[in-house]
């Protein structure tokens, strides 16, 4: 058998049961293993069977090759789990050879499986019953993956749980990790630290506003904040374009207010300030008319007047106009007057991405460029409109800025650090995971003397019902399908902190003002699509506010192996790394053939001839002359100007696959309820 093995580095030596399981190794890797037993005799403890294991059979061999064996090893170690009287008879074994061994403390599971593994302080994994090597603890917690992830986890978090493993050598805390435990110092990921930019703070009594706004600014404020200060000494007040980018509660919207507010004032033009939400335009429109509405007509245009256009409480005359996209876009392509436009600020003007929305407010920029332009044109004593965006969130500034025609103010304080965690859990146990989150926040206060208060984001309006009712401290769901008195009243218990938490899908992300400590996401995706890094941002940065808080935590709660659509390519273990480590998205407005068909369109009807020049200036690049082409193939137009049928398309929004699908119901006699039912049906496919 010698000549067979060959030089042997380890000879290991593991007690199993009444005998001794021997391992042979070269080079780190088992040569053979064998049995062996021991008998006592007049010299001492002398091997008396040695059978070499082949398989699941076992070859008898001469008890004197294992003493060969023995003396050409270079080390011989026996197994510390050896017990301490087996261990002294294998001592004296080899002391009656003249052979040393080293006890060693070594993994379990390795020797029962016929491997010598070593383990050391730094090395060992803590189980329940005993410490065993890091291999084997991996192998241990696939095991738990098989059970309580659907037998898979994708690579980065399989990664992420192999870190938190050999970080704090602990298997069982991790299988509590799986289970939902929410120990922080395993759940977190790491702090988004506070950051302060430094800059000059512009003084309140130093700005030239109206006399009645200058007196309203300085009651509330001795100074600007920076990204304020920013914008002023970058030509706010002297008419420039700007591009505004900053965190959520960095104090971004006042600069729109202050530009717009102070014009209307003078008497140099109207205020429109546009949202993309209608919660977000209820939620201004009843700021400004608190605070300006004794000074100011203050109105509201939202997207419901595109079906049933009574009116929708707008004053076309107002002083200031607070508008969702669409309400606004519907009055430029039906014709309305608009007046004197002074100041046009637009809120999260990152949405130009979107796929569905992005080449909306895209054609909508163009339109009331278009529109001021043309009017500015007209008389004599108007000058046109000043445009502030404004964003938290947004990839590629300066090449928005540049597309915009506008000056970029980008100021990156973060104004309160954020702590961002993750845990893994099945849908059915983040409810309760979500109930000890909002109960340990709002059993908490800040220095400043707030409770801690929660924001959930959910990706159903179903789901935002169904986890409020399970949570024990006082919650509430908040999302466009309730009706406005509801959410206000949500809103208001929130500010008074009678609420721990509001549960939400998508109508809160884009920035209605909840001062929330904690976020929590139950869900990764965004009704069947999942979060981008730019929506995962924004929703995150609604934790924290420097007024009331002392830090911002983030909780994401995901489910390994899940997918909320099957069209969905990535799982929710995948994403959430990839949003964790993600770069920010450029804001760029894509156009396929519906879109540049439907803002061509749009052009046409706003601009006749012109409507080239709209495209042309507008973000994305549109293919007019494909567009132009399909527009006149499907009869929307005849030349440059549109047909009563693409005016209907127009002034509803319609995609020209809705608009088909209607006119084929009608000419087929359906019945309107049965048409609507019918787009619905086909919409949810």
């Amino acid at each position: 058998m010698s000549q067979q093995v060959g030089r042997v580095d380890t000879l290991f030596l593991h007690e199993t049961g009444e005998d001794f399981l021997v391992v042979v190794e070269r080079d780190g890797e088992r040569v053979f293993q064998a049995v062996l037993e021991l008998q006592e005799t007049d010299a001492g403890p002398r091997p008396a069977k040695f059978r070499i294991k082949r398989g699941s059979s076992e070859e008898p061999r001469d008890p004197s090759q294992f003493v060969e064996l023995a003396r050409r090893a270079s080390r011989i170690r026996i197994s510390q789990q050896t017990s301490k009287g087996r261990r002294r008879e294998l001592q004296e074994m080899l002391d009656g050879y003249q052979l040393e061994a080293l006890v060693v403390r070594t993994c379990r599971y390795c020797a029962s499986d016929g491997r010598y593994s070593p383990i050391t302080e730094d090395t060992a994994i803590k189980t329940d019953r005993e410490h065993i090597c890091p291999d084997c603890a991996r192998r241990e917690l696939e095991r738990e993956l098989d059970f309580s992830a659907s037998g898979r986890l994708t690579g980065a978090a399989q990664d992420r749980l192999e870190d938190l493993l050999l970080e704090t050598q602990d298997l069982d805390r991790i299988s509590n990790l799986l289970a939902g435990g929410l120990d922080p110092d395993l759940t977190k990921f790491d702090t988004v630290s506070a950051t302060t930019d430094d800059v000059d703070l512009v003084e309140t009594s130093t700005l030239d506003l109206h006399p009645e706004l200058q007196r309203r600014v300085e009651d509330r404020f001795d100074t600007l904040l920076p990204v304020q200060s920013l914008s002023v000494e970058n030509g706010l007040f002297e008419g420039r374009d700007q591009l505004v980018v900053s965190a959520t509660a960095t104090g971004k919207t006042l600069v729109g207010e202050l530009a717009g507010i102070d014009r209307a004032l003078k008497g140099e033009g109207k205020l429109l300030f546009l949202v993309p939400l209608v919660a977000l335009a209820n939620q201004k429109h009843e700021d400004f008319e608190d605070r300006y509405g004794d000074l100011l007509d203050v109105t509201i245009r939202v997207g419901a007047s595109r079906i049933n256009d009574d009116g929708n409480r707008f004053n076309p005359n107002a002083d200031v106009v607070v508008g969702t996209y669409e309400g606004i876009d519907h009055a430029l392509r039906t014709g309305k007057d608009l007046g004197d436009v002074g100041t046009v600020v637009i809120d999260e003007v990152h949405t130009l991405k979107e796929e569905e929305r992005g080449h909306r407010l895209d054609g909508l920029i163009s339109r009331l460029k278009y529109y001021n332009e043309e009017r500015s044109n007209r008389r004599d004593n108007y000058d046109g409109a000043q445009y502030v965006y404004l964003s938290a969130t947004v990839g590629n500034p300066e090449t928005l800025a540049e597309r915009l025609r506008a000056t970029l103010i980008e100021f990156e304080e973060r104004p309160v650090p954020i702590e961002r965690h993750v845990t893994f859990a099945d849908g059915r146990e983040k409810p309760d995971i979500i109930n000890k989150l909002v109960r340990r926040e709002f059993d908490s206060k800040s220095s400043k003397g707030y409770r801690g208060q929660t924001i959930v984001f959910t990706n159903s309006r179903r789901r935002c019902h169904e986890i409020s009712r399970k949570l024990e401290y006082a919650a509430a769901p908040y999302h466009a399908g309730l009706d406005y008195g509801r959410r206000k009243r949500v809103e208001r218990q929130f500010g008074n902190q009678d609420l721990a938490a509001v549960v939400t899908t998508a109508a809160l992300a884009a920035g209605v003002d909840f001062p929330a400590s904690q976020v929590v996401f139950d869900s990764l995706a965004m009704g069947i699509e999942w979060l981008s890094v730019q929506e995962f941002e924004q929703m995150l940065g609604r934790a924290g506010r420097p007024d009331y808080h002392d830090e911002g935590k983030v909780y994401l709660l995901v489910e390994p192996d899940c997918v909320y659509h099957n069209s969905m390519e990535m799982t929710e273990d995948e994403v959430a790394f990839t949003l964790l480590k993600g770069e920010m998205e450029d804001v760029l407005t894509r156009y396929d053939e519906t879109a540049a068909a439907e803002e061509t369109l749009a052009n046409i009807v706003v601009a006749g001839k012109r409507a080239k020049r709209l495209n042309d200036q507008m973000i994305g690049e549109v293919p007019t002359k494909h567009a132009l082409g399909k527009l006149l193939q499907w009869a929307f137009i005849d030349g440059f100007e549109p047909t009563p049928l693409g005016r209907a398309v127009c002034r509803h929004f319609l995609s020209p696959k809705d608009a088909f699908r209607i006119l084929d119901c009608i000419r087929s006699g359906t019945d309107p309820y049965d048409l609507v039912a019918e787009m619905e049906l086909q919409d949810e496919f």
